[in-house]
């Protein structure tokens, strides 16, 4: 039972009898937390034929209103806002008709990519890789939960610059050590001779520097560097030492990030790599320069105008033929449309990477690709520490598999110190520690609007009250617990008739009532922070309930049934609203 929509038409046909206004949909607003009313009407679209005031225009309105809804208990006026209290039993029946309905919004027919992850082969998964891959996960979630049919990818970057130097002081450094025989998991390994690239590229800067060399010319005299490119060059050429090296180390990289995925709960549907994409992208870049949609510069280089449309030149392909970024971004966007029939293509990918999707959203349009404007940036806020910003190539950055370490141990810490341990086997509470302390990294995540740069502070996110995942982690736990200890069953589920709602039964069923407008919303503007922010209050709206309305020793047994079927509603959703952030709902804790 939609409500709203009950209370549009009823509106839409008053205000056709008062005014002759065509019927059409009215826009509602949530009525003021000041005033009394569940909804609100603005009246000032309706002045120049009303003829009156705003006030006089509303009470004219809502008076007419009263005359034939069966919906609207009441309705005050704040100026040009018209406020309308719906009846306690039409609440009532909406949740009777709700118990028994699917919470997944109706299927649009539409097919949505999702791109997450992205990481490079040349070292491990950090803390900006964490909220990269849960905002993929939980946007996934939430578009398929509002009636698409998502195709969830990761595009492995496994070739060029970076990943060339991790290998070259492999070579170099390495002394064929393996993750094996140093007792370092595959990634961590790779990243660490990446950032020993870093450390010998720093010196030989200097050195040159001190030798005479310009600041400015030292990169282009460095050595290392010339020895990365040429190994970049004999990769592309099919070095057979080169790619036996690469597939060598890339292989150690997968094997650390699918520990990494498992204990995140990161799964895809299709894992692209850069290595089978950058060469489509090579032939898109020549059929282009063929059109003249490229044009090439003296060196040799490669490049695409893109100044009319207020960005710039782009280079597409090196001067020596090596393809750049964007080359092999091209080529897998095309081989992704040319795989599945899809109506749109969201990439998730920080916010220091927005120009780089305009001009490639842009570069398919003028190569005349028809659904490159369904294609999205879902563009993110960095996550800074602290201390400031994460540098990889320095060995700064907060590593995930160290974090997820860190807050399993702090989840196990602050269970046991609330003495929330009774009765769980070792296995059980192994798997609750889990469940907590991945609960409260991804809700710590997930409710920043992905817009914003936020800072990660792990204690904060590990608590039992307030604003984090263990509260409402908690909250459903304890339904749980009264609906075991009443023997209550989804199969007791039935209409109930009451003379008046609580207060506190009434916030906790328009909350249930908002979920659905929450996840279409969500999935409009891919933010899973809606959801954390509804299911956050529908906990905190349940736990008042909790405190002031007895349930289990209510004793008025239709009271009491009607409270206990509420309860499990209240789970059914929170349960539903944390999977789509990727979160699990204990029944124990």
């Amino acid at each position: 039972m939609n409500l709203i929509q009950q209370l549009n038409t009823e509106v839409s046909a008053v205000l056709t009898s008062l005014y002759n206004i065509p019927s059409s949909t009215i826009i509602f607003q949530e009525t003021n937390p000041q005033f009394a009313g569940d909804v609100t009407l603005v009246v000032f679209p309706y002045l120049k034929v009303s003829g009156q005031n705003p006030e006089l225009t509303a009470n004219t309105i809502g008076t007419a209103l009263m005359g034939s809804t069966q919906l609207v208990q009441e309705f005050n006026v704040v100026k040009g806002f018209l406020n309308f209290v719906i009846k306690h039993e039409c609440w009532l029946q909406y949740f009777n008709t709700s118990q028994s309905q699917p919470l997944a919004l109706p299927s649009t027919g539409k097919t949505i990519m999702v791109e997450y992850s992205s990481p490079n082969t040349n070292k491990p998964l950090h803390l900006g890789h964490v909220r990269n891959n849960l905002l993929g996960v939980s946007v996934s979630n939430i578009l398929a939960a509002a009636g698409h049919k998502v195709v969830k990818v990761n595009i492995i970057n496994d070739r060029g610059v970076h990943i060339c130097k991790s290998m070259l002081a492999y070579q170099l450094f390495g002394n064929n050590e393996t993750p094996e025989s140093a007792g370092i998991k595959g990634d961590h390994l790779v990243g660490k001779y990446y950032v020993e690239f870093d450390k010998h590229y720093k010196v030989e800067l200097k050195t040159l520097v001190a030798n005479g060399v310009a600041e400015a010319d030292a990169p282009k005299q460095s050595q290392l560097m010339a020895q990365v490119n040429d190994m970049l060059r004999k990769w592309e050429a099919n070095d057979t030492t080169v790619k036996q090296l690469w597939q060598t180390m890339n292989s150690w990289v997968y094997a650390g990030f699918d520990v990494t995925y498992k204990k995140l709960g990161v799964t895809f549907d299709k894992i692209y790599y850069e290595s089978n994409t950058y060469l489509l992208g090579k032939e898109i870049v020549a059929e282009g320069l063929a059109k003249n949609i490229f044009y090439t510069k003296p060196d040799g280089s490669t490049w695409i105008d893109l100044t009319a449309d207020k960005l710039d030149e782009k280079v597409v392909l090196r001067a020596d033929g090596t393809s750049v970024y964007i080359t092999q971004d091209l080529g897998t966007a095309v081989a992704r449309a040319n795989e599945f029939a899809i109506d749109g293509m969201i990439y998730t990918v920080g916010n220091e990477q927005d120009y780089h999707f305009k001009v490639l959203f842009k570069t398919l349009e003028k190569l005349g690709y028809s659904w490159a404007t369904n294609m999205h940036h879902l563009s993110y806020g960095m996550v800074e520490l602290p201390e400031g910003k994460m540098k990889s190539r320095e060995g700064t950055v907060v590593d995930a598999d160290e974090l997820i370490q860190e807050m399993y141990n702090s989840a196990k810490q602050t269970t046991e110190e609330l003495g929330k341990v009774d009765g769980f086997t070792t296995d059980e509470l192994h798997h609750l520690y889990h469940q907590i302390s991945m609960g409260a990294l991804k809700y710590f995540m997930l409710k920043v609007d992905p817009k914003k740069t936020m800072l990660f502070n792990p204690k904060e996110s590990i608590d039992f009250q307030g604003n984090t995942g263990p509260f409402i982690q908690y909250t459903h736990a304890r339904i749980h617990s009264i609906l075991h200890k009443a023997n209550y069953t989804a199969d007791l589920i039935k209409h109930y008739t009451l003379p008046q709602l609580h207060l506190r039964e009434l916030s906790v069923i328009k909350q249930l009532y908002a979920y659905s407008a929450v996840l279409q919303e969500a999935a409009n503007t891919y933010s899973p922070a809606l959801i954390a922010h509804f299911v956050y209050d529908l906990a905190k709206l349940y736990n008042q309930l909790y405190n002031e309305c007895p349930i289990i020793k209510e004793e008025n047994e239709q009271i009491k049934e009607f409270r206990l079927a509420l309860s499990y509603r209240v789970s059914t959703v929170i349960a539903n609203a944390l999977g789509v952030l990727g979160v699990e709902a204990p029944q124990r804790m």
